[in-house]
């Protein structure tokens, strides 16, 4: 505004040109000064979206690093429970064979 009443002194525009001016200038700063708020809110907005979606992929993927290590552990604990029935099931036959042959062997020493 004060160059634009220095313009006035020298004579170059009337006061009333001097206002419309400055108000025209106010009003593109303002707009321009609006237009970078908006674009700044919405940079914010897409890093946020963007944070996000990585936040929700690192998520996943512990997600799946976790349903991973269940899995490897049920199946662990399965085999581990099958390998425990074999190896009954394998004593057991190994111990009523041997069962079955003591008392042959104590019939014929006693007869």
């Amino acid at each position: 505004m004060k160059h634009l009443q220095g313009g006035v002194k020298k004579g170059a525009f009337d006061e009333a040109a001097a206002q419309a001016k400055f108000d025209a200038w106010k009003q593109a700063k303002e707009s321009a000064l609006k237009a970078i708020t908006v674009k700044d809110e919405q940079a914010k907005r897409e890093a946020s979206k963007a944070k996000l979606e990585a936040e929700k992929k690192v998520n996943e993927a512990i997600a799946e690093k976790v349903a991973t290590k269940k899995a490897e552990a049920k199946a662990a604990a399965e085999a581990a429970a099958a390998e425990a029935a074999a190896e009954e099931t394998a004593a057991e036959a190994t111990e009523a064979p041997a069962a079955e042959e003591a008392p042959a062997e104590e019939a014929p020493a006693e007869a």
